[in-house]
């Protein structure tokens, strides 16, 4: 398994939406070879922000990297709305490989 995740500080006023951005999205990932599973994650506010997460679930490293090679991909960041002063910083990615899994 193969976990990509996105962190997001978001301005505490403009998290209803930043939700609604994503819950209105077509991400198309479940066209997607090998992907399992995605999450948006929400954290306490924490003073200038609030953080969110994004997890996406893949069978294996290949299987996300074919997927920000496809049209899938494209389509799914296609339009993507004006996120002017929504965030504190650019989103960090940050990828993992499954050492154990309980299921």
């Amino acid at each position: 398994m193969y976990l990509t995740m996105n962190r997001f500080k978001v301005v505490p006023d403009r998290a209803a939406e930043f939700e609604a951005m994503w819950q209105a999205r077509d991400s198309h990932l479940k066209q997607v070879p090998g992907f399992v599973s995605f999450a948006l994650m929400k954290g306490a506010e924490q003073g200038d922000h609030v953080l969110y997460a994004s997890h996406t679930l893949w069978a294996d490293e290949e299987s996300f990297k074919g997927w920000t090679r496809s049209e899938a991909f494209r389509a799914a960041h296609k339009g993507a709305k004006s996120s002017d002063g929504i965030y504190l910083g650019p989103p960090v990615l940050e990828c993992f490989d499954a050492v154990q899994v309980l299921d």
